[in-house]
């Protein structure tokens, strides 16, 4: 390995990013765990690895709840079976685990400047820096020390976006590195080209940028702007879920857009008649019958049930995370995002009325969480898009729900309905339904005209 010619002289964008494998494996054996940092965990349970450690025998891993730690590697194998789901990053010139020979290959004709970084083969744990430089190709070994990178031992990087994306140059004359062109390997078919989406009108605001309006080939589209910061990592973690599923009631991806700079877009469909909460609220009982509410109850529940035999699990359930179609078909959006963000949330955060109460108090999300919340949604579709606990200061909530408070049935919802919300709502989320189950029941209410 080289070290790279005045290397201090690289000109770094400072851009904090997440990285992380993503990989599945299934437990082949219980882990117990003898350090306060070793994660548990049970045989025949699904892990998440996030890295490799400097110890190539050890992994850093998180569980379904989001909980993290070091597992070792030899007790675990990669989930097979299962859709691997889309690579997708912001570091398109990260190729992972390929040999000395592929980056070669990837780079050749050798371009000065071109460059793509891949994980050593040499030294598990580290990452190579692959750049074309006057007709060949130069590697230089990247040292993972610390919980930082550096080329020389001299300057350190918190990650390796910071180390090598946007603009460097090196004084040697290569005024400038660029990466590989092979991101479409990355994108694997998602990915579309600016010049052929129009950004029309902003149609939402949230906390991570803009919701707007757009034209895609005379389509209407619905376009996620995330503003060029760590979030947008987030971000790409819902876009890869959301090339994983396909369902009539789940909004579509249609597609992602990365700018050079990190800016990113995420293109769905559109729409057209917004968040069921605001579509009950401005419609009403005097225009909202029976039929349909039950039609949006059963929409959400066929979703749901979806995710819950692929083993996803949402986090965020409620009716201003449906929307609404423009021939009134209700679908789940959002999932992906949540899913991946519980890891560090904060659970002051989560929304507390419709968070099942283990979530809560010990961050355990699953499907039956996801129940729980179903069973608010249920609840704010009877009473056409009320807040959850009316009248109910919010401090309050968690300690009478936890005692055992359920809401009093909206005026006007069949009995049988309420029964279905109470069943929701169980405490212990061992014995609330499943999403299967829920989807029979009300299939069984909507056969025998029970919702009129």
């Amino acid at each position: 390995m080289k070290r790279p010619p005045n290397v201090n002289n690289l000109l770094v964008l400072s851009y904090k990013a997440v990285w992380s494998s993503g990989t599945e494996c299934i437990a082949k054996y219980n882990f117990h765990g003898t350090a306060d940092q070793d994660l548990p965990f049970n045989k025949g349970d699904v892990l998440t690895i996030i890295s490799v450690t400097k110890d190539p025998n050890w992994y850093k891993a998180k569980n379904k709840v989001g909980r993290e730690g070091i597992i070792p590697a030899n007790y675990v194998q990669k989930r097979e079976g299962v859709k691997p789901g889309i690579k997708l990053s912001l570091m398109p010139w990260f190729h992972g685990k390929i040999t000395r020979e592929q980056a070669e290959r990837l780079l050749y004709p050798p371009e000065t400047g071109l460059f793509l970084v891949r994980e050593s083969t040499n030294y598990p744990g580290d990452y190579t820096l692959c750049v074309s430089c006057e007709g060949k190709v130069e590697h230089y070994r990247i040292i993972y020390s610390s919980s930082k990178l550096s080329i020389d031992e001299e300057v350190y990087f918190e990650n390796l976006m910071q180390l090598v994306e946007v603009s460097h140059h090196y004084s040697s004359g290569i005024d400038s590195i660029r990466p590989s062109s092979t991101y479409d390997l990355f994108i694997g078919g998602w990915s579309l080209n600016m010049k052929d989406l129009k950004l029309l009108q902003t149609i939402g605001k949230g906390e991570f940028g803009d919701v707007m309006l757009g034209d895609y080939h005379g389509n209407k589209v619905a376009v996620k702007c995330i503003k060029n910061d760590a979030t947008a990592q987030a971000f790409l973690a819902e876009a890869s879920v959301m090339t994983q599923l396909r369902h009539s009631n789940l909004v579509q991806m249609l597609g992602v857009i990365v700018e050079e700079k990190g800016g990113l877009y995420i293109v769905t469909e559109f729409m057209a008649k917004g968040s069921l909460v605001d579509y009950l609220r401005s419609r009403g009982r005097s225009v909202l019958g029976g039929d349909c509410l039950l039609k949006f109850s059963l929409d959400v529940c066929e979703a749901m049930a979806y995710l819950e035999a692929n083993n996803f699990v949402h986090r965020d359930l409620a009716a201003r995370n449906v929307l609404v179609s423009e021939d009134n078909i209700a679908k789940v959006s959002d999932f992906g995002l949540t899913k991946e963000a519980s890891s560090t949330q904060d659970t002051g955060k989560l929304p507390v009325k419709w968070t099942a109460p283990e979530a809560l108090r010990e961050k355990k999300f699953s499907t039956k969480s996801d129940v729980w919340s179903f069973g608010i949604l249920l609840w704010e579709i009877y009473s056409f898009g009320r807040v959850p606990y009316p009248r109910i200061p919010l401090k309050d909530v968690v300690p009478r729900v936890e005692k055992g408070y359920k809401m009093d049935s909206p005026d006007g919802c069949p009995q049988i309905v309420y029964e279905v919300m109470k069943k929701c709502w169980t405490l212990d989320a061992a014995h609330r339904p499943s999403f299967h189950q829920l989807r029979e029941q009300l299939e069984h209410i909507k056969a025998s005209e029970l919702y009129l």
